[in-house]
């Protein structure tokens, strides 16, 4: 007998018949902007699960360290293949919201997985909520994603209150090392994203001692920013920290430069300034501009080493922030769907809160996977990086870091 489970009176039953243990494949809904201004973050999002998909289905014995992927398929389901069902939702929650209530009653996912945008990610994360799906949240940092009381969302990325309690530290350091570190700036964009990463830096910095000399939110996406530049150039703050998709933050970099001014250091919260189009963009802008990434390749031999050569072999890229975070929190579900031995929604959603993944299994900066009681990723960590030549380098903490801190920053000078 098929068992139906209604988890509000509005959402129809879900078959657990469909994703029974005997499926030959195990679908996956995989939620990404493919098209629109953040386009190449998307597509850099996708292709890393395509290759933690890859790996998973053909089996890499070398990668020693993986949980999964080092036989064929998923052993826990008789070899199983995943099978990743991709959707563009160009960054519009609504559509976001249409594509999980699609893939979940007509595609019958296992499990949803996206989405960059938090905007997106809130009302996807939604659906899945009604329907018993789980959703594995990749790279969507906005805090309020995993402060519903919802049992279905697992984020394994950090969050804003990480990325601002690593930056606190990172200028704590950097004024012990004698750096002029006086006051700060915070420029961001008004959706979930922004404004929940600048709300969350603004009351760490207050916590940690820092004053905030202006905060500057803006709309996203917009023509003109030379109204924001000259309100951060007439305070001339230390550091200025930037919460920006990509679009607007190349635009604030070619807008500093036609008005002259840079402040000593800025500080990006990756999106835009890890968007494959920011460096060829205004690299040559931005020489010195601090920027968050959970990515560093690691040594040769190592499973950062190993995986970051298949992914390059395929795209002719290394990783980044993007695919390095959708690869590992692939890798998380996929865990998860082998020790639930089934694709039952219920299975696997005790499977990934009885998640415990330690360090030796990540190929990012993360000190573990383990869910606390909101859903959240309780071992989530960062690395600081900063643009020395033409690439992104390692420069904290000490421990990872490949180069030291140049400060100040040089950007077009």
């Amino acid at each position: 007998m098929i068992r139906r489970r209604t988890l509000l009176l509005t959402a129809p039953a879900i078959l657990t018949a469909t994703r029974s243990r005997a499926a030959e494949t195990v679908k996956v809904g995989v939620m990404f902007p493919l098209t629109g201004n953040s386009a190449a973050s998307g597509g850099e999002a996708k292709a890393g699960v395509e290759v933690a998909a890859d790996i998973i289905n053909t089996g890499h014995p070398e990668l020693k360290g993986l949980t999964v992927g080092l036989t064929p398929g998923l052993s826990g389901l008789g070899g199983a293949k995943i099978e990743p069902i991709y959707v563009d939702h160009r960054g519009d929650p609504s559509m976001a919201q249409s594509l999980a209530l699609k893939l979940i009653t007509a595609d019958k996912v296992a499990a949803l997985f996206g989405a960059y945008h938090s905007s997106c990610a809130l009302t996807a994360t939604a659906v899945a909520e009604r329907y018993g799906v789980p959703f594995v949240v990749a790279d969507s940092v906005a805090g309020n994603i995993t402060t519903r009381g919802f049992k279905n969302t697992f984020r394994v990325t950090p969050i804003a209150s990480n990325f601002a309690d690593s930056y606190m530290r990172f200028l704590k350091d950097q004024k012990k090392a004698g750096r002029r570190v006086e006051d700060l700036a915070i420029v961001n964009e008004n959706t979930d994203y922004g404004t929940s990463v600048g709300d969350a830096i603004a009351a760490e910095a207050k916590k940690q001692g820092f004053p905030v000399s202006i905060r500057v939110p803006y709309s996203a996406n917009g023509a003109d920013v030379s109204a924001q530049v000259l309100q951060l150039k007439e305070k001339n703050p230390s550091v200025a920290l930037f919460v920006s998709y990509a679009s607007d933050a190349i635009l604030f970099m070619r807008t500093m430069k036609s008005l002259d001014y840079v402040p000593p250091m800025i500080i990006g919260d990756s999106a835009g300034f890890s968007d494959p189009a920011f460096l060829p963009a205004v690299g040559g802008l931005a020489k010195g501009l601090v920027n968050r990434s959970v990515w560093s390749k690691g040594p040769e031999g190592s499973l950062s080493h190993g995986v970051n050569a298949i992914y390059q072999a395929k795209t002719g890229n290394e990783i980044g922030d993007v695919s390095g975070r959708c690869i590992q929190a692939f890798f998380v579900l996929a865990d998860a769907l082998n020790r639930a031995g089934s694709a039952n929604p219920d299975k696997l959603r005790a499977a990934l809160a009885a998640t415990a993944m330690p360090h030796s299994a990540m190929i990012v900066g993360y000190r573990g996977v383990r869910f606390d009681e909101t859903g959240q990723n309780a071992e989530s960590a960062t690395y600081l990086t900063q643009l020395q030549g033409k690439d992104y380098v390692t420069v904290w903490p000490d421990d990872a870091a490949a180069a030291k801190v140049q400060w100040p920053m040089t950007a077009w000078r």
